[in-house]
């Protein structure tokens, strides 16, 4: 049994990215290339729709902190949705937020150049997950966010 080229592979977020994702920017639409004919007549800018399942096309740019090649840290990660999705995290520092996706698959596909050529992924998600509370600066993957306070309060 043969897998067809562009099979998309579903993968558990946790398994493909162990130190997490940052997101950085905004989602925007992925648009089809537009020629200057078509910007000089107005044309309007379409949205790309998926080949495989119909709905609109989104992206974000991620950033990888657990990627060794600094070259290959930051991709982008198409989302495959009829409305934008939103993040469900605040952002740590402007423009800068730690995701987690939902839905997510990976596509194999061969990048670079004559011989110096390596194995990547094309990543697709449908959404984000809910947001795990942060407060008080901890890591959402490590659990380590929610303080308690143990001290005794006495009633005056």
């Amino acid at each position: 049994m043969a897998i067809s080229k562009g099979h998309r592979f579903p993968i558990n977020f946790d398994e493909a990215f162990p130190h997490g994702l940052v997101m950085t920017g905004e989602v925007m639409p992925d648009t089809e290339f537009q020629s200057r004919e078509d910007k000089a007549r107005n044309r309007p800018v379409r949205q790309r729709m998926d080949e495989a399942t119909g709905l609109r096309q989104w992206k974000a740019v991620m950033t990888d902190p657990g990627e060794p090649n600094a070259k290959r840290a930051s991709f982008e990660v198409t989302f495959l949705a009829e409305v934008q999705p939103v993040p469900t995290t605040v952002e740590a520092l402007p423009g800068m937020r730690p995701v987690e996706l939902d839905g997510l698959t990976a596509e194999p596909r061969i990048a670079g150049n004559g011989e110096f050529k390596y194995l990547t992924y094309v990543f697709r998600a449908t959404g984000f997950r809910a947001a795990v509370s942060t407060a008080g600066g901890g890591s959402p993957r490590r659990g380590g966010g929610d303080k308690v306070d143990n001290s005794e309060k006495t009633a005056a």
